[in-house]
């Protein structure tokens, strides 16, 4: 994979988008460069709505402590806990390697989403605009997009995005599970609060894009309770629909969770736990198909049947990324390509 360590990263909080970003981080930062081949990753998963994902970073700095994609760091032979949000992987070949990409002529324009496993506008971002060079690849090639993410730090790139949705079609969604800034904090500790989240929700649509809001994950027993004003909120930002993920713990995120949770709301911390398990099976985690994003049993029907009543109630779609239609890929014309006879 050729990882190698950047002596001296880019300080996001140096430059000129620091006001997206809120707090630095007190721990110490490492960043590796990934130099691999590749960059689209392929989903086999039945309950996802995407086939293709593009993750231009590993490891995410928000440190939210219920990350599914924490266990794909110890790939890496790094920790789950505190190396997925202080040892940070950068792609910077990440542009050209899409574009070679959307070169093949295998390739149909499908949609890509960004990312899987990573927040594509966490604060390395500001630094690295890996990001950024990959929606101008997609929109110089018509290629369909979705993006989620909790960074405001995605406003700056509102004139990229415009140009995109020009041409392409592009969603965004906005991750916003708890609506208690207390709680938040403890949860997701760098991440810019709910609040300035409907901001950004608030300035996407403003800006004539698609935004949607994500209650992802959606915490039993600790958030459950905030589906009805935060889905207020987005749609009094213009969001346009609203997604629902139940909280799921694979692996070793469930110790991380659960630890973090005790250390920062200890009065609440069983409870949370014990909900977790109703809507688990018993367990705090189940992992089967057409089962992990949504959980089952009476408790999980009943948080479901809020969202959908919430949702609802203030004319919110419920959905995910836009549904299958017609590509708009197009290859731009290069250099030396014989242009078409006009008739």
């Amino acid at each position: 994979m050729g990882l190698r360590t950047v002596e001296n990263p880019p300080n996001p909080w140096g430059g000129p988008d620091v006001d997206y970003l809120g707090e630095p981080p007190t721990a110490k930062l490492q960043v590796f460069e990934d130099h691999s081949r590749s960059i689209v990753s392929k989903n086999d998963s039945p309950d996802l709505s995407f086939d293709y994902s593009v993750n231009p970073y590993r490891g995410c700095m928000h440190a939210c402590a219920y990350c599914y994609a924490r266990p794909t760091h110890t790939f890496l032979d790094l920790g789950a806990g505190t190396d997925f949000e202080r040892k940070i992987v950068v792609k910077p070949r990440a542009p050209a390697l899409l574009r070679a990409v959307f070169d093949k002529p295998s390739w149909q324009g499908e949609l890509v989403l960004f990312s899987g496993v990573t927040d594509c506008y966490q604060p390395l971002e500001a630094s690295y605009r890996v990001t950024r060079a990959c929606m101008e690849v997609c929109a110089d090639y018509r290629n369909p997009v979705g993006i989620i993410t909790k960074a405001p730090l995605i406003e700056r790139d509102i004139d990229v995005l415009k140009r995109l949705s020009e041409r392409a079609r592009l969603s965004i969604s906005v991750s916003i599970p708890i609506w208690d800034r207390d709680a938040a904090r403890v949860v997701e500790p760098g991440v810019a609060t709910p609040q300035r989240r409907i901001e950004t929700v608030r300035r996407l649509a403003a800006a004539g894009l698609t935004v949607g809001v994500a209650v992802a994950p959606i915490i039993p027993g600790l958030a459950d309770a905030d589906i009805p004003s935060i889905l207020q909120a987005a749609a009094d930002a213009g969001a346009s629909v609203a997604t629902p993920i139940m909280l799921r713990l694979p692996g070793v995120v469930a110790d991380v969770f659960a630890s973090r949770l005790r250390d920062g709301l200890p009065l609440r911390a069983e409870r949370v736990l014990s909900r977790q398990r109703d809507i688990r099976g018993g367990q705090l985690n189940d992992a089967r198909w057409e089962r992990r994003m949504v959980g089952s049993g009476p408790h999980a029907e009943a948080i479901l049947r809020l969202f959908r009543a919430s949702a609802q109630r203030v004319g919110l779609r419920c959905g995910g990324t836009l549904p299958p239609a017609p590509t708009t890929f197009e290859r731009p014309p290069r250099a030396g390509d014989q242009l078409g006879l006009a008739l």
